[in-house]
């Protein structure tokens, strides 16, 4: 084969080699790289193993190495929720170069959401098929932490079987900060009035080399893994994300991995890693010059294929973002290393609002997961399957 079909057929390539080849004539092609047999014996990898794994040439032995291991750990099955994402608010005090969200309060787009308003797009959610409630937004300065109770005590009233996974680490901590509470006060509170389980945003990346860099006004990396162990430790369960494809290194990208992992090792507590592309229109990152375009998808697919192995084992679910990546090249990733979707995202508003398409269905997962030869299932928010296909 030559190079430009191999360079145009990556989810064919990596299929075939896991495929036909299997482990032992895998390990073979891989003899030039340490890391690689590390990963395919099971063993945890080290921070000098992701640096070798980021600058790895071969990207079709990397993405083959990824897919036999997810084999390995979680099978042939493809998973995804049927999601509302909901925003209940977009005026934010942080101002994030990287966010095309946020607004300030005298901004004529800026909105905030009533406990009622939010209680009837999750009635709509409900109608839709949604079995979790996404919810999530800015930090807005004049919120007291009883608006937040009054939110999840209004959706359980009326729909007490949809699971609440609301609030990122980032934005737990500044209602602490804001109300004068403690991070585990403010958890335990919002828990008792229905908070179910957390989303993973707010991580982007946490070196603070890169983290001043991309983010304003929002928590450092340190007091967001601080802030989920609590969680964890309060027996409420989080997905874990990573902002990548702006102006990281490789070094951050492992630097980020392993601390995930290392929270995970204490607390067992995240249900999926999701790594987040990000999306340049609109955001100051553009604005200012600073990234010029987005990355490249065999830099997209090199990520997501690092993330499985170096999480083996600790953390198995590895979740393709289609809304950031596009469905097509979502599947190939899926090849790389992927072994879930997330959702439907019906109505996600923050991609939106960086120029991406955000609609789909149960049905279009399915099928897109079928079309590369796994088999599809719905799942709920703590990866029970529901319905296969």
């Amino acid at each position: 084969m030559t190079k430009k079909f191999l360079q145009k057929n990556l989810a064919y390539v990596s299929f075939i080699l896991t495929a036909t080849t299997g482990l032992h004539v895998l390990e073979k092609l891989i003899k030039d790289s340490n890391a690689l047999q590390k990963a395919i014996a099971g063993e945890e990898l080290g921070y000098n193993d992701g640096l070798e794994l980021m600058q790895y040439d071969n990207l079709y032995m990397l993405g083959a190495a990824a897919d036999l291991v997810r084999q390995k750990r979680v099978g042939d099955t493809v998973t995804f929720a049927a999601s509302y994402y909901l925003n209940y608010t977009n005026v934010c005090a942080a101002s994030c170069q990287m966010c095309a969200f946020y607004r300030k309060g005298n901004e004529s787009d800026a909105y905030t959401l009533t406990p009622q308003e939010i209680e009837q797009r999750v009635g709509l959610a409900k109608e839709m098929g949604a079995t979790e409630v996404h919810i999530v937004g800015g930090f807005h300065p004049d919120l007291g932490l009883d608006y937040y109770e009054a939110m999840m005590r209004t959706i359980k009233k009326t729909h007490p079987e949809m699971n609440i996974k609301a609030f990122t680490a980032a934005e737990i901590f500044f209602i602490a900060r804001l109300t004068h509470n403690s991070v585990k006060e403010v958890l335990s509170r919002l828990k008792a009035a229905g908070l179910d389980s957390m989303p993973g945003g707010g991580a982007e990346l946490f070196h603070p080399e890169i983290r001043d860099k991309i983010v304003r006004g929002k928590c450092s990396g340190q007091e967001w893994l601080d802030t989920i162990e609590q969680a964890h430790n309060l027996g409420i369960k989080s997905n874990a994300t990573m902002l990548f494809g702006h102006i990281e290194k490789p070094e951050h990208i492992v630097d980020h991995l392993m601390k995930l992992r290392e929270v995970q090792k204490r607390t067992h507590g995240f249900l999926t890693f999701i790594p987040l592309k990000f999306s340049l229109e609109h955001t100051e990152l553009e604005q200012k010059g600073l990234v010029t375009s987005e990355s490249a998808s065999t830099y997209d697919l090199r990520v997501i294929a690092l993330s499985r192995l170096m999480l083996s084992g600790h953390l198995d679910n590895i979740s393709v973002y289609w809304v950031a990546l596009g469905k097509k090249l979502s599947q190939v990733a899926l090849a790389h290393g992927g072994n879930d979707l997330v959702g439907t995202a019906f109505s996600e508003e923050i991609y939106r609002a960086a120029g991406k398409g955000t609609n789909s269905s149960i049905l279009e997962l399915a099928n897109m997961v079928k079309e590369i030869g796994r088999v599809p299932a719905q799942r709920d928010t703590f990866f029970r399957i529901l319905k296969r296909f």
